[in-house]
């Protein structure tokens, strides 16, 4: 029999990396930011004496109690505008008592202060959603580097497999 020499070591065995040392985790700064805030309320877009006296009355009157109350409010007026017979008059009852000076200006000024708040709002998601997706991409460089180990770990196990199954008889 002769003797058949050990099979010698692969030339370089690739070095094991750590996860820490490919991949170093930074979060968004939006983050941090967002710790700070808290959510907009519609109290936020209070400004100035206006808009508060605005938002007072939307908020006031903005309710199906106020609705009624005005309701009640523009019907003392109703029996003496149907009485007059004249068409213009019912007419301009419904168009200027009822809906030009009671619920317009109260509606524009309350669905302004909503649409500010709801832009605000949109600014924020926007961000959160930037960070969601930086912390995605991290995620995904996260990955990336672990899958560097874990082909490093494949490689060195072949290689060591390799080395204790020496040549195979054919």
């Amino acid at each position: 029999m002769t003797e058949q020499p050990a099979p010698s070591p692969p030339a370089s065995t690739p070095p094991l990396h750590t996860v820490e040392s490919l991949f170093q985790h930074v979060p968004h700064p939006r983050i941090a930011e967002r710790r700070q805030e808290r959510p907009v309320v519609v109290d936020d877009a209070r400004v100035g004496f206006n808009g508060r006296v605005g938002l007072l009355i939307t908020t006031v009157v903005g309710t199906m109690w106020a609705a009624y109350v005005f309701t009640v409010l523009a019907l003392i007026s109703l029996p003496a505008a149907i009485s007059s017979h004249n068409i213009i008059i019912m007419i301009s009852w419904v168009a200027q008592t009822f809906l030009q000076l009671v619920l317009l200006p109260i509606i524009i000024v309350g669905q302004n202060i909503q649409g500010a708040v709801s832009d605000k709002r949109a600014i924020q998601t926007y961000k959160d959603a930037e960070a969601i997706l930086n912390e995605c991409m991290q995620l995904q460089a996260h990955l990336q580097a672990q899958d560097k180990v874990l082909d490093g770990i494949i490689a060195h196990s072949k290689a060591h497999q390799a080395l204790h199954q020496g040549p195979q008889a054919g």
